[in-house]
């Protein structure tokens, strides 16, 4: 046996060896997990940009092809739920974002990424909120993968279970409407009712950041007589940036319909309140008063309209 011959034996013996002792990584829960996961609270929505390509580009899964949505729409499913935890702590998710078994997010296989969905199981009436950041679960009937936590607080952990999924749309976080059935009454929404006026001339210095002080009763539908569409009469917590004050409603629609031809990446954040007498057009709810102003900057350097920035607490 010449000795290259031995050396190559020896190396494959090695490698082998090496195989065989290298521990499986089997998913699953870690052995001593946080405490208090039950208190760790749901995703909190907060409309963000759909993410173009990445993500949301089609993709292939063992023979079968996934084409995510795009666009801002209501999504209804029930089948079984799944969780991943572990083994995919700490790595990448589908988003490019780390992914923690202890935050609350899920994968799903089409929904725009980053979505934000209700999760109900009808076992029990549990339900949570999360944030969709990764893709998957890639079996049969499988919906949703949830994280750990998620999992942990709809009582799914013992394996697939049954369940509701329900997105929540750009229209659900502008009006608050995804908080319906909260129990918490710190997360009831303010009525709309802001304190200040129409956005100040073009060419105004800075920007100008107003809170916004709720009301007692919701102001009364007979303040205006045209109403070519629904007005919310709550608007979510956070930043929101106002475009202009209308005395007629449909100026106000107007107005929007034109800033939805020119300013694309706003369009989908729009919306009307009725205050005091006026129809106010504003976008968001931005999560920091710097977004706001960040967006309120780009929307004055395209259309040169001098926005204010108003908090809703």
């Amino acid at each position: 046996m010449t000795r290259l011959l031995c050396w190559t034996l020896l190396l494959a013996l090695t490698v082998l060896a090496g195989c065989a002792s290298r521990p499986v990584v089997r998913d699953g829960a870690e052995d001593h997990p946080p405490p208090d996961l039950m208190r760790v609270p749901d995703a909190a929505p907060r409309v963000e940009r759909i993410r173009a390509g990445g993500p949301n580009k089609p993709y292939d899964v063992e023979g079968q092809r996934y084409e995510p949505v795009v666009e801002d729409r209501a999504m209804v499913e029930r089948g079984l739920a799944s969780w991943y935890g572990k083994k995919f702590h700490g790595k990448p998710t589908s988003s490019g974002e780390v992914y923690n078994m202890y935050a609350m997010t899920a994968a799903h296989a089409t929904m725009p990424i980053p979505s934000y969905a209700r999760v109900r199981n009808p076992a029990n009436g549990r339900e949570v909120i999360v944030r969709i950041n990764d893709r998957g679960p890639f079996h049969k009937g499988r919906i949703i993968d949830l994280s750990y936590t998620a999992a942990l607080k709809l009582d799914v952990l013992r394996g697939v279970t049954p369940v509701e999924v329900e997105r929540i749309t750009y229209e659900d976080i502008r009006t608050g409407a995804w908080m319906r059935g909260r129990s918490n009454k710190d997360e009831r929404l303010p009525v709309d009712q802001p304190v200040y006026a129409a956005a100040p001339p073009v060419g105004a210095p800075e920007l100008e950041t107003t809170t916004v002080t709720a009301a007692a009763t919701p102001p009364s539908p007979a303040a205006s007589s045209v109403t070519p569409s629904p007005l919310p009469q709550a608007a979510a917590p956070g930043f929101w940036v106002q475009l202009g004050a209308f005395a007629r409603l449909d100026g106000a629609e107007a107005f929007r319909e034109k800033l939805v031809r020119e300013l694309a990446d706003v369009a989908p954040l729009l919306a009307i309140f009725k205050d005091r007498g006026l129809n106010r057009l504003q976008a968001g709810p931005y999560a920091t008063r710097a977004d706001a102003q960040q967006a309120a900057e780009k929307i004055r350097q395209a259309i040169a309209l001098a926005p204010v920035v108003v908090e809703r607490k």
